[in-house]
């Protein structure tokens, strides 16, 4: 399985768990199962599984902390009003520029805007590389705000 099949299987999965109150488990077997064949389930590997749990789990896990940063970068805009989608996009993208630093960022920004483009509209595809290049020239102070928002998130729950 490709990255970006990992990653609109883990955007399904925030979305449901967003949506529904449920586990990370449940939301990735709902996020695999939503109109899928059989064979393309069974084709699946447990390393592929591992990989969009974590990125859900590690997503989810830094929601508030990755919240709080992306409300500073929606210029006329609060997280409450952005289409449930667009939320789940910033928010993977956002894991993986500051947490999981598995791919570099332009390919992450890239990655995000195809997601939102997929799964919203034209105009979701312009407004997440809008925020998340705003973020990206601000890298390194964004690092620091995620790595204290991330001190707050464990101590918060």
């Amino acid at each position: 399985m490709k990255r970006r099949e990992a990653r609109e299987i883990a955007v399904k999965s925030l979305y449901h768990m967003d949506m529904n109150q449920v586990t990370v488990e449940e939301a990735v077997r709902a996020g695999l199962d939503d109109g899928e064949d059989e064979a393309v389930r069974a084709g699946r590997d447990l390393e592929t599984m591992a990989y969009i749990a974590g990125m859900v789990e590690g997503t989810y896990a830094r929601k508030d902390s990755i919240d709080r940063v992306l409300s500073d970068y929606l210029t006329g805009w609060t997280l409450e009003r952005l289409s449930k989608v667009d939320r789940q996009v910033l928010r993977l993208a956002m894991y993986e520029m500051f947490a999981a630093q598995a791919a570099p960022v332009k390919v992450i920004i890239n990655e995000a805007i195809e997601l939102a483009k997929h799964f919203g509209t034209e105009e979701s595809g312009k407004f997440v590389n809008g925020v998340l290049g705003k973020v990206a020239r601000e890298y390194e102070q964004v690092k620091q705000k995620m790595g204290e928002g991330q001190a707050n998130d464990s101590t918060n729950h």
